[in-house]
């Protein structure tokens, strides 16, 4: 009798931001514009001229500088600035799901089922991020479909669910089952950009699946990163029937 499984994948999304938004809590004297427990600021404005006041008329208001001198990040292994004009100082992280479900329709024993979905991070002010799944492989109620905990080649007739976070071709080694996926898409650029899959998402042609797992993250602060999902599933002849299901809870949190 042909087993006949349907597997249907729904991204809920979780975000925890500790410690973002929040103003900075120490108080500066008249004298500082930023301060922290042990240093103070009291002119970040370095150019030919500028002011911290506001000029405002009826409906619009302007801080001004002049001559800017550096602009961008610079960093050191423990601090890190941005100089520019009038440079936002409250930190976010921002987690963007740009696939709310996934169908990787009727499995069956002959062929591997392959699909595809997208989120984009970003991180500013930070010393990075991690992105986790939270959730368990995708079950029909009674049965989970079994993953492996390490990076593994597709094996058609093996009951496997697994993802990973790359570009897969049938030309790499191992052989994907299909050219799908992608590399994590730095925008506009790795200029900006840096966050990267977790190492053992990031294998081309193997995939896995733990619940808890951090499946990418960035060393630093990072402008936009999009990142695909790429998703299998094979089934086995004694593989249960049925309607397999799996909401997907990605978490993003900042590190400092």
């Amino acid at each position: 009798m042909r087993k006949v499984s349907k597997l249907l994948l729904v991204f809920a999304l979780l975000m925890l931001l500790s410690g973002l938004g929040v103003k900075n809590a120490y108080a500066c004297s008249l004298d500082q514009q930023s301060c922290s427990t042990t240093y103070g600021v009291g002119n970040y404005i370095f150019g030919s001229g500028g002011s911290l006041d506001t000029t405002c008329s009826t409906s619009y208001c302007a801080a001004q500088t002049l001559g800017e001198t550096s602009a961008g990040l610079t960093s050191s292994t423990d601090y890190q600035a941005y100089p520019g004009f009038e440079v936002n100082r409250d930190p976010s992280l921002q987690l963007l799901v740009n696939t709310t479900s996934v169908n990787l329709g009727v499995l069956s024993t002959v062929a591997t089922a392959t699909q595809t979905a997208t989120f984009s991070v970003e991180s500013y002010l930070s010393s990075g991020y991690v992105i986790e799944t939270i959730s368990p492989p995708p079950s029909n109620g009674v049965h989970t479909l079994a993953s492996p905990s390490t990076p593994t080649a597709s094996a058609v007739g093996t009951e496997q669910f697994g993802i990973n976070l790359v570009s897969n071709l049938t030309s790499c080694s191992p052989a994907a089952p299909a050219n799908f996926g992608a590399n994590p898409a730095q925008v506009p650029s790795s200029s900006y950009s840096n966050g990267v899959a977790a190492t053992n998402y990031s294998h081309c042609g193997e995939f896995l699946y733990n619940n808890g797992d951090t499946i990418a993250s960035s060393a630093t602060s990072s402008g936009e990163t999009d990142y695909t999902i790429s998703y299998i599933a094979n089934i086995s002849s004694v593989t249960p029937a049925g309607v397999y299901n799996m909401n997907q809870v990605l978490v993003a949190l900042p590190t400092f």
